[in-house]
């Protein structure tokens, strides 16, 4: 029984040798199928994803880029500091109520209060005069601000009212007279370019839609100090045609270039 036993696996033939190429040739093909199947599911994937987030995109510098979603929203973001005031403490807010920029809003308004014309009255009242210096801005760590005072005129029956606004250098307000004049308040209108010696004025005659004041004129100096003159007449005056106001537009013109008005 043993003789024959080992007859019968003598006569069977030994399996091959493993050809280790062939098998390593093998695991890689199956590697690089596994491969593949695995980044057609990723790029359905992101197709997926693309779509998904195209539905919430935003405008970017650069054009359209995803959302951020559950990104904090500007309103979360730390503001910067108000300027420091006299105490050597940040402000409340943007109005200076003390100090060197509120002194200066209050030169304005002396200096308004200087060039009334004849003739004219500046009744006192809760809201007028006033004057008022508010921080704009901080441009290449320059702070920007704005200095603005309004009186009441009277004259017979005729009321209105007369104001100056500056914006001190580093602003970054328009260099061509008419646009400057009509970003005054963004208030738009009929614009004519005014010399006075050799400064160009925009003087806006006639208001469009918005006609809280009926004529102003606009300049910028030299050093980029910005200066608006704005007249009107009030709205409930009892005349009945419309009156000559205090300045001619010339002389609103001569304003807005004059020395006093120029204030850092």
């Amino acid at each position: 029984m043993r003789e024959a036993l080992r007859d019968e696996m003598a006569s069977v033939s030994s399996p091959p040798p493993l050809d280790t190429q062939t098998m390593l040739g093998s695991a890689r093909r199956a590697r690089n199928r596994r491969r593949t199947v695995r980044a057609c599911v990723g790029s359905a994937a992101a197709v997926v994803a693309v779509g998904f987030f195209g539905t919430f995109a935003v405008p970017g510098a650069g054009g359209w880029s995803p959302a951020m979603i559950g990104a904090p929203s500007s309103e979360d973001d730390t503001a910067s500091p108000w300027p420091t005031g006299p105490d050597g403490l940040p402000q409340q807010d943007r109005t200076a109520r003390a100090g060197t920029r509120y002194d200066r809003g209050a030169e304005l308004l002396d200096q308004l209060r200087a060039v009334v014309p004849a003739g004219y009255t500046v009744p006192e009242s809760p809201e007028a005069p006033s004057h008022q210096a508010q921080y704009e801005q901080s441009i290449d760590e320059v702070d920007v601000w704005s200095y603005s005072s309004e009186v009441t005129l009277a004259k017979g029956e005729w009321t209105g009212r007369v104001m100056v606004e500056v914006h001190t250098a580093g602003n970054q307000l328009s260099t061509e007279p008419c646009k400057l004049a009509r970003q005054f308040w963004g208030m738009q209108g009929d614009c004519e370019v005014v010399t006075v010696a050799a400064a160009q004025v925009g003087v806006v005659v006639n208001p469009g839609d918005d006609d809280r004041f009926d004529q102003w004129a606009a300049y910028r100096h030299p050093d980029g100090v910005v200066v608006f003159v704005a007249q009107a007449t009030n709205h409930d005056s009892t005349l009945q045609s419309r009156p000559e106001l205090p300045f001619s537009v010339p002389q609103l013109a001569s304003l807005a270039t004059n020395k006093r008005f120029h204030l850092q």
